[in-house]
This record gives C-alpha cells, sequence and structure tokens, in this order.
C-alpha cells in the first residue's frame, strides 16, 4: 500500500464527506478510494470513519489522523518542490476555481504558458459563478471578485478593475448617450439578479443613487455581458468584462466623471490548511498575468 497516496485518499474523503466527492476530486472510480481507505484502516489498526445513512464521519482517531496526514501531504508536496528546484517546474494536480466569464477573457487564455512552465503539472478548472465551497470541492486555490463573504477567509489580492457604465456603441446611437447619471433612468439597463437595481456614483464627495429599470435580469455574469453585447441597454461592470470590446471601441464607457467603487481580485485558499506550493505558484502567476494586462 502507498501510505502517502492512502493518505491523500483519506483527507479527500474527509473533507468532502464522502468517497464520491473524493473519487471526483482525485478523479478515479469510488470503488478505488472506498477499498484504499478500507485498507488504510486494517494497516492501522483502528476504524478511521463511522459509515451511516447520513454520510462519513470521522471518529476520534480518524481526526487525530486526518490532522497530521494534511500536513504530511502538505510538507511532502514542498519537499518534492525543493529537491525537483525551482526550474524544474512543479508537478501532480492542481484543482482551481473562477467566474466562467472572467476565465475564459483572462485566465484560459494564458494557462498554456502556465502550463509549458510547469510540463508536470495537470489543471482542473472549475468555472462557477457560484462561491463553491472549496473543502468539499478539493479546491486548491479560488479566484474570486469583490467583498469577501467569508472574513476569515484566507486570501491575497491579485489585482483591481475599475468598475463604470458600458454600452455598446450600436445601442447608444439608438438610445441616446447619457450626460448624467440621473439620465439612466431612461435607459434600458442590464441587471445582475444578484445585485440592487440602485446605482450609486459619487463625485467632489457628492453621492447620487439612481434607480434603473431592466426588463431582462440575469444570474450570471456571462448572460449580462452576452445581453450588452446584443446592444439591449447598459451596464455596470468591471472593464474586465469588456477588456476586448473597450479596446476595440464597440463598447463605450460613460460618464466617466463620476466615480463607483473598484472591483477587487482574490487568490481564495481553503481555511484549515497551508495553501500549498502549486495554489501559491498559481497565484503568482495570475497577478503577474494582470498586472502585465494592464500596464
Amino acid at each position: 500500500m502507498d501510505r502517502l497516496l492512502a493518505m491523500t485518499a483519506f483527507v479527500q474523503v474527509v473533507e468532502a464527506g464522502s468517497f464520491s466527492g473524493a473519487a471526483r476530486v482525485l478523479n478515479v472510480g469510488q470503488p478505488a478510494v472506498s477499498k484504499t481507505v478500507a485498507q488504510l484502516e486494517q494497516h492501522l489498526g483502528v476504524r478511521l470513519l463511522l459509515r451511516s445513512t447520513h454520510g462519513l464521519t470521522p471518529t476520534e482517531a480518524g481526526v487525530r489522523f486526518y490532522e497530521r496526514a494534511r500536513l504530511t501531504i502538505q510538507e511532502a508536496d514542498e519537499a518534492e518542490l525543493a529537491a525537483r528546484g525551482a526550474g524544474s517546474g512543479l508537478s501532480g494536480r492542481l484543482r482551481i476555481s473562477a467566474a466562467p466569464s472572467f476565465s475564459r477573457l483572462h485566465i484560459i487564455p494564458w494557462l498554456p504558458t502556465f502550463l509549458d512552465a510547469n510540463p508536470g503539472l495537470d489543471i482542473d478548472v472549475v468555472l462557477d459563478d457560484r462561491q463553491i465551497d472549496l473543502i468539499a470541492e478539493g479546491i486548491d486555490v479560488s479566484l474570486r471578485m469583490g467583498v469577501l463573504a467569508d472574513s476569515g477567509a484566507v486570501a491575497r489580492k491579485l489585482a483591481s478593475s475599475r468598475r463604470c457604465v458600458m454600452a455598446t456603441s450600436r445601442y447608444l446611437a439608438r438610445a441616446g448617450t447619457p450626460r448624467v447619471p440621473a439620465d439612466l433612468a431612461d435607459h434600458e439597463a442590464i441587471v445582475s439578479s444578484q445585485l440592487s437595481n440602485a446605482w450609486n456614483f459619487s463625485r467632489h464627495g457628492s453621492e447620487v443613487s439612481v434607480v434603473v429599470r431592466g426588463r431582462a435580469r440575469f444570474s450570471a455574469a456571462e448572460g449580462l455581458r452576452a445581453a450588452v453585447l446584443a446592444d439591449m441597454g447598459l451596464v455596470i461592470a468591471s472593464e474586465w468584462m469588456f477588456a476586448p470590446e473597450l479596446a476595440d471601441g464597440s463598447v463605450v464607457r460613460l460618464l466617466e466623471d463620476w466615480t463607483l467603487p473598484d472591483i477587487d481580485l482574490w487568490a481564495v485558499f481553503p481555511t484549515g490548511r497551508l495553501a500549498s506550493a502549486k495554489a501559491r505558484a498559481f497565484a503568482d502567476f495570475v497577478e503577474e498575468t494582470m498586472a502585465s494586462s494592464s500596464s
């Protein structure tokens, strides 16, 4: 029995809460995970998991073993990287999560560069606008934007982007160009179903709030982006979301003398464990990539 492999399987089972969840993260069949954990229990001579209709729960011995095993896996990862040397690249599997629109525009196009620099590394990319459970999904690092909901999260800011009102030039040719925030009430707005219809602006210390109307609401950023590019109306969004169109002029910034809060990009690591060398290296890569693209 490969002890490190068995420890990895057990740690994933505890964090996912099921054999099937661990199997999905490890990219193996559920029977293989169940067999590996059973062999580990037999080798140690103790019961590590309590199995019931409600799921899996670690025993007292299982909790102690989980804490030590997690640190051992982390130390093995760091030791391997140190032995190989920085020039040899990373190895193993890295599991990341990020929003679909942001990833399509700013992460996926640069992934070949990261993979070329680390030929021994495989990457699982989980695309979801929701803030998924990093532990349950086996995520090593998540790229998130905006204000972090979990104040206790282990996070590092990677970049910031300006937010502004934007629309296509074709929409503006049809509907006219707003000159002050109050004009927005007369326009069709593209609205997120997770956010308020009140858009708040500031200038020279004064603040203005405008309630916009939008006949179509979208639950994901990809929907907001597609609606704007279909000339359906105005949107408040980060410049990241429309970077190609702002560059070619097909999308236009509006009310530029009024300001909105910037939006931050964060690398979020699973709470309760050290960030792996692979996760830290990927966060460094994203930070460098965003800095070079904005310069």
